[in-house]
């Protein structure tokens, strides 16, 4: 085989492996987009949101009248259906003898929807579903519209082109000791979170670090860039990867990063990126922002 020719076949096998690679590349990010979309139109996604009503100790009456302290939207359910009592942080519902509220698919007139000891517990009547959350002092009522025609009709997020030139290799240093990350939501609460380390990468011959917490057994990462607030959502964007190999090392991919809950609804409570993690480039990769929320 002459030189040219042996050239030419190893440039051939290069291009082939590169295109293989990229095509694959391409394809988990597209299962990663539809995973996205069917979480986001599913029960437990964040398109169906109706509602978030803080409750104040003592009772606090529901229904879809106009003479209740929490009013549910007209006509999905009695005027007047129940009422539900904060006592401390324990939350019980009280359903009136005409309404068929299920407690975790169980009729019942009265049942405990939240104390220490509570695991999943949520409330459904008709195409409402509703639970509670807590946020420091704060105790609600999320309410949710099984029906929702905003989750039947979403199909998807604008995003940048996938680019793998955004999966980039991070080493991921450990806090010596047990540290915390400050991390403040929407609502101006401030809670120190423990810390999983920070990941140390390089982009355009420059160094940055992005602080990680734990969650769901991977790395989650709030961040922003110079694309918040124009492209993407203003506040930040979100981001999990997984925990580093036995070197210290793991992938950031910022062709994953989503937009926050806060994105698609006004009731969620979202936490904001500590500044440390707002990055001084534009991240052209991932969602774009959605809605006006």
């Amino acid at each position: 085989m002459n030189q040219k020719l042996f050239s030419f076949l190893v440039l051939l096998f290069f291009a082939s492996s590169t295109s293989l690679a990229q095509n694959l590349y391409q394809t988990e990010i597209e299962n990663w987009k539809q995973k996205r979309i069917d979480y986001l139109k599913s029960e437990e996604g964040w398109l169906n949101l109706i509602g978030l009503f803080w409750l104040h100790q003592g009772k606090n009456t529901f229904g879809s009248g106009n003479e209740v302290d929490i009013k549910f939207p007209t006509n999905s359910i009695p005027e007047n259906a129940g009422y539900f009592e904060l006592n401390g942080t324990t939350v019980t519902l009280f359903a009136n003898e005409s309404t068929d509220i299920k407690v975790n698919n169980t009729s019942s007139k009265k049942a405990i929807l939240f104390s220490a000891d509570s695991v999943n517990v949520f409330a459904t009547y008709g195409y409402l579903k509703w639970n509670i959350i807590k946020r420091e002092d704060k105790i609600g009522i999320r309410l949710r519209n099984l029906q929702s025609p905003l989750a039947k009709s979403f199909m998807g997020v604008n995003r940048f082109a996938t680019d793998s030139l955004w999966r980039i290799k991070a080493y991921l240093k450990k806090p010596q000791i047990n540290s915390n990350i400050f991390i403040t939501n929407i609502l101006g609460q401030t809670n120190a979170e423990a810390s999983a380390g920070k990941l140390i990468f390089n982009f355009e011959n420059k160094e940055y670090v992005l602080d990680a917490l734990e969650e769901d057994n991977q790395l989650f990462i709030l961040f922003g860039d110079a694309t918040s607030g124009k492209e993407t959502y203003p506040t930040g964007r979100f981001l999990y990867a997984d925990f580093p190999d036995t070197n210290g090392y793991t992938m950031i991919d910022f062709n994953k990063a989503f937009n926050p809950p806060c994105a698609f609804t006004n009731y969620a409570t979202c936490p904001l990126p500590p500044k440390q993690n707002i990055l001084p480039f534009a991240v052209t990769a991932g969602e774009k922002t959605y809605g006006h929320h």
